[in-house]
């Protein structure tokens, strides 16, 4: 029997708990990297840049306008996703993760839907994020979680737009 839990993480031992994931989530980015890609200290996956975002994860993502959602799989934490304000009545979301143990169950769906739900108790209206184009297999997954693709901002580095993707997806939307 496979048990998946999603819950908001509560404690220093959760936080804990989706620190490692992150850094997991980063190993892998770095892994998976494209060999032909921009990398240098100014690099947003960079692991020092990346262990100062870590450090301020409790308080960019406290409730009740943030969250950190852990994705559990019969006990285990497996993913992890978190959200916060960027402005009134719309969110942003970061580091949707599923490591390898927790694939193939539907648990980064499952934490988007979970995330949408405490999105909408909260009064947001939309949520957007930015994402890799190497990172295919998340798109697809985007897409069918209702998200359309949209420009980047205007202060976003052209260096980087041939790289990255932005998406949103209004909240309260009924997916078919």
């Amino acid at each position: 029997m496979t048990d998946v839990v999603i819950r908001l993480a509560e404690n220093q031992k959760d936080f804990e708990t989706a620190h490692s994931l992150c850094r997991e989530w980063l190993d892998w980015h770095w892994r998976h990297y494209p060999s032909d890609w921009p990398k240098g200290p100014d690099h947003p996956m960079d692991p020092a840049i990346f262990e100062a975002t870590m450090r301020e994860l409790p308080s960019v993502h406290k409730p009740p306008r943030g969250g950190t959602l852990l994705g559990l799989l019969n006990g285990e934490a497996v993913g992890c996703v978190m959200y916060h304000e960027a402005e009134p009545g719309i969110a942003e979301f970061n580091r949707l993760f599923v490591n390898e143990k927790g694939r193939g169950h539907r648990i980064g769906q499952k934490m988007l839907e979970a995330m949408f739900a405490m999105l909408n108790a909260n009064g947001y209206q939309k949520v957007f994020f930015s994402s890799a184009t190497f990172l295919t297999h998340a798109r697809a997954m985007y897409e069918a979680a209702g998200f359309v693709k949209i420009s980047h901002p205007s202060d976003f580095p052209k260096e980087w737009h041939n790289y990255t993707y932005f998406m949103e997806r209004s909240i309260g939307q009924v997916q078919n």
